[in-house]
């Protein structure tokens, strides 16, 4: 018996080397079963991919709604379980943070890749192998992508509008994309120069208000603050030359951190008490007043009341502009935008802390109040330094100063979906910023490249041809996608677009809305070129690491 079992196992030792990749059963089921979740969480994006995708509506645990076809928002709200799974969430959100846009593509990428190397490893291959060919073919593709690129200049504002226009018109909001779009473009060219490398968009702030329509959306060059002023006692709304002082201490009586009662059994000690945290009040407000502050921001405070009805009453008197509740987070932004720095004891307050501008006051706005400052006088980089930010020096940008952008919106959901719009429209800009090249879309660089990476796997021998000819044939589900969602035939326009691409068009593209192949560049469907290499690299990337794992522990 084990005479005629040795027999068998010598002549496939001997086949050595020529003998195709057998997997062990263990790791080929952990590859699998990687490669079926990943895909499961690539199909569940698929359908929202391009200006006719589908929306997905999302209910959250505290009971909101969101209707979105953001990749990113709809991979985030994704309670995903299995860790591959859980990679494509991250590849989705390490491509919003390097491109901004594109974090639906990078996912059905990604998806597609895993679809060709499932086949490599049905057809024994190894999984080493199709890894290092994905990302040679990726580093080749990233070559071509920008061959085919068009380099531009950020003083070319047509160029900048287009490629704000097309990230703008795959979104729920397609239809504002004309109101939009050029207050993308603006912010973004408002806060870099042409020297800039890098765009640090927490100098452009969101603020939403409910009221009026989408097109009441404006873009203000200086602060719009979410809070209004106080009015009840009769403070002004109007400041002009306004002093700006953002203070983080108290303007209420001093109480002890413990649960305190006080017991009065006297009326002249109940009237002394009174009038000695009057005192201490005007005391602290004379103060403030002497800097020559005239708008006065106070930051909301946990421990006890940041302004008494009393304090408010007196600032009314000395004619200060109160503005209170100011969320820790917004400090740091609204040190970077006044010039101002905070202050966390009265005695500390002094003229050299205040922020200036020519004008801050509550503007009335579709029936919501508004307080905007503008006029400001932006801050150096060292009078930045003291609202604690590591970085804040570096992050005001070469033409200085921070815009807000107002979003106006019926309700929350539309407002919510509009900030998200704005903020990939941004994000396309600030890529431009980073690397000046478009190309075309509407599926042609992807087409493009694969119709190369074709030639190239004929020129290449063994396994390595097949991987490349397999990723090639991978990069199409782009056009296909974009296709199917529109509502046409695939198969008929992916050929036809290979057609044209063969005989040297290679700017024909899908036009969706006209449901044809036509110059995609005449139609101004333009992206910019990191959106593509980046979504194309991290996918491969993703891809490669799940090939090469090959077993899974649970740890407690």
């Amino acid at each position: 018996m084990a005479s005629t079992t040795a027999a068998p196992s010598t002549s496939k030792a001997a086949s050595g080397a020529n003998s195709t990749f057998n997997d062990k059963s263990k790791p080929m089921e952990v590859r699998l079963s990687n490669m079926t979740a990943a895909k499961a969480i690539s199909d569940a994006v698929r359908t929202s991919l391009g200006p006719k995708g589908m929306d997905k509506m999302i209910s959250t645990s505290k009971g909101e709604v969101i209707v979105t076809n953001d990749g990113a928002t709809i991979l985030k709200s994704i309670q995903a379980l299995h860790p591959a799974a859980k990679m494509l969430v991250d590849l989705s959100a390490a491509q919003d943070i390097e491109a901004g846009d594109g974090t639906t593509s990078v996912v059905v990428l990604a998806g597609s890749l895993l679809g060709a190397a499932e086949k490599m490893l049905g057809k024994g291959i190894h999984p080493s192998l199709i890894a290092s060919s994905f990302l040679k073919a990726a580093s080749k593709a990233v070559e071509y992508l920008t061959q085919m690129s068009t380099p531009i200049d950020l003083s070319d504002n047509a160029s900048l509008l287009r490629a704000a226009t097309t990230s703008l018109n795959s979104k729920i909001v397609s239809q504002y994309s004309s109101t939009l779009a050029p207050i993308a473009v603006k912010a973004v060219t408002r806060i870099s120069s042409s020297q800039s490398s890098n765009v640090d968009l927490r100098d452009i702030r969101i603020v939403k208000k409910v009221g009026g329509t989408i097109e009441d959306t404006t873009l203000v060059e200086g602060v719009v603050l979410n809070q209004n002023m106080i009015t009840s006692h009769g403070s002004p709304t109007r400041v002009e030359k306004a002093k700006i002082g953002l203070i983080q201490f108290q303007l209420s009586p001093p109480k002890p951190d413990m649960d305190h009662t006080i017991i009065v059994n006297d009326y002249r000690l109940m009237d002394k008490i009174i009038k000695e945290e009057r005192a201490y009040l005007i005391n602290m407000l004379k103060k403030i007043k002497k800097s020559g502050c005239n708008v006065l921001l106070i930051q909301k405070s946990i421990l006890r009341d940041a302004v008494t009805n009393e304090s408010l009453a007196i600032l009314s008197k000395l004619k200060i502009a109160v503005i209170k509740d100011i969320e820790r987070d917004e400090v740091d932004f609204l040190c970077r935008s006044l010039g101002c720095k905070p202050v966390s004891d009265v005695d500390a307050f002094t003229e050299d802390k205040l922020g200036y501008a020519e004008l801050c006051e509550e503007a009335l706005i579709q029936e919501c109040k508004v307080v905007k400052i503008t006029g400001v006088r932006y801050a150096a980089p060292s009078a930045v330094a003291g609202a604690g930010s590591a970085s804040a020096g570096a992050s005001v940008g070469a033409r200085g100063g921070t815009v807000s952008i107002l979003a106006m919106g019926s309700n929350q959901l539309v407002l919510d979906e509009t900030e998200r719009s704005l903020h990939d429209a941004l994000c396309v800009v600030r890529c431009l910023v980073k690397k000046r090249a478009l190309i075309a879309g509407g599926g042609a660089p992807e087409i493009y490249v694969s119709r190369l990476l074709s030639q190239d796997a004929h020129t290449l021998t063994g396994m390595e041809a097949y991987c490349f000819q397999a990723y090639a044939d991978a990069l199409e589900i782009i056009p296909t996608t974009l296709a199917e969602n529109a509502g046409l035939n695939p198969i008929a326009i992916v050929t036809e677009l290979r057609n044209r691409h063969a005989k040297g068009e290679r700017n024909a593209g899908i036009n969706v809305r006209k449901g044809l192949i036509s110059n995609i560049l005449e139609e101004d469907v333009v992206q910019p070129l990191l959106v593509s290499t980046s979504a194309i690299e991290l996918a491969t990337e993703t891809v490669a690491l799940l090939l090469k794992v090959d077993d899974y522990h649970m740890t407690r």
